[in-house]
């Protein structure tokens, strides 16, 4: 079995001031319970060896499971895959409009099933914008797509992408400053945010700025979210060339972006619960299974296992570095397992033989390897 390789507690600040930018109160209460995905319970960590589930991907970005289903985006010519029980992969679709340039494309994926109709979502890098669209789903067969929200600034770099629903039953989105750091600031810009909609791409009544998709601001490239067991929502930032961040998301709030960089005090912002040198992380999809969440990390190449306490402190133990190269995206597996999707053909990493590749590895609960000495732990309370 692999040993975790490092591992990091950071105390969080409870700073949850504004910046002057007229926005209502942080609402610090959490939503609806998340029960977990996988159906696991309490803390766990990887066991064994992971192993290919799927082979020969090019640069997958995000992957969804869909029921017994399971669905990867491709960034770059916009497929979107359905992976068979037998490891191979079947186009469903492409989806039109794409535009690749940089890291701009298909990205994130996130699927919703209502009483009337199940539907695929989809963020992606158009010719003039950045926009997320929906296509009615049924069994392996995709709808024409939707306009759900357009007008989100592209660029190069910095589009953000990540797409998932909470348990609330909004639709929550990350999006970058697209290389224009002032945007973040901006609670006119729905640059540098985190968006909440309804599923049609209305405002809610309860977002913290009237008539606003604004939820918190201040991010200069936020590509992983995640909720706890409590409803409370957790998002995963690109920092610039200091910090990464893993920050506890409350509405109306202010995490800093381009004024700070990682954690400060400055009680106009809220500062991360924990920070990573970009070198040992640069975080991509974030997943929760159980009480522990993981995430992804491309220039870190590991998988991140993070462990919030009661008390708000969290510490982070980091699986797998150098052995899979960059990793996009996390997903909560079957049979309590852990899924993770490699990124080395998107032009930045090392293209290994079999590249890029859908994996899976074993969870058991923490407590178990904790009592056999297998693991290190930092002292926050796990």
């Amino acid at each position: 079995m692999r040993r975790p390789l490092s591992l990091v507690a950071i105390t969080a600040t409870a700073a949850l001031a504004l910046a002057g930018c007229g926005l209502a109160s942080p609402v610090t209460s959490p939503g609806p319970s998340a029960p977990s995905p996988s159906g696991a319970v309490g803390q766990v960590q990887p066991a064994g060896d992971p192993v290919d589930i799927a082979t020969g991907l090019a640069a997958p970005w995000s992957v969804v499971r869909v029921g017994d289903d399971t669905l990867v985006s491709q960034r770059d010519d916009a497929r979107i895959l359905l992976l068979s029980p037998d490891g191979s992969t079947v186009e469903i679709g492409v989806v039109p409009g794409v535009a690749h340039g940089g890291e701009g494309g298909l990205l994130g994926l996130a699927y919703l099933d209502t009483d009337d109709e199940a539907w695929l979502y989809a963020y992606f890098t158009a010719a003039d914008d950045n926009r997320i669209v929906r296509m009615a789903y049924d069994d392996g067969e995709l709808g024409e797509p939707e306009v759900v929200l357009a007008g989100i600034a592209k660029a190069g770099n910095h589009n953000g992408g990540r797409i998932a629903f909470g348990p609330d039953g909004m639709l929550y989105a990350t999006t970058g400053d697209a290389a224009q750091p002032d945007r973040a600031q901006d609670p006119a810009s729905l640059n540098g945010k985190i968006l909440r909609m309804t599923p049609e791409g209305d405002v809610p009544d309860d977002n913290p700025i009237p008539g606003s998709l604004v939820y918190s601001l201040g991010h200069r490239n936020p590509q992983g979210i995640a909720w706890d067991a409590d409803g409370q929502l957790w998002a995963a930032e690109f920092g610039q060339n200091t910090w990464d961040e893993f920050n506890r998301i409350d509405a109306g709030a202010n995490y800093g972006w381009p004024i700070v960089e990682g954690q400060t005090g400055d009680p106009l912002f809220v500062d991360p619960v924990l920070q990573w040198a970009t070198s040992e992380a640069s975080p991509s999809g974030l997943a929760r299974v159980g009480d522990t969440f993981f995430l992804a990390s491309l220039r870190g190449e590991r998988v991140w296992a993070i462990y919030v306490a009661d008390d708000g402190t969290a510490g982070a133990t980091a699986w797998f570095t150098g052995e899979f190269g960059r990793i996009r995206d996390v997903a909560a597996g079957p049979d309590d397992s852990l899924w993770f999707l490699t990124n080395n053909t998107d032009g930045r990493g090392d293209v290994r033989e079999g590249d890029d590749r859908l994996m899976q590895v074993r969870l058991v609960p923490l407590v178990a390897l904790r009592h056999a000495g297998s693991a290190r732990y930092s002292g926050t309370g796990l």
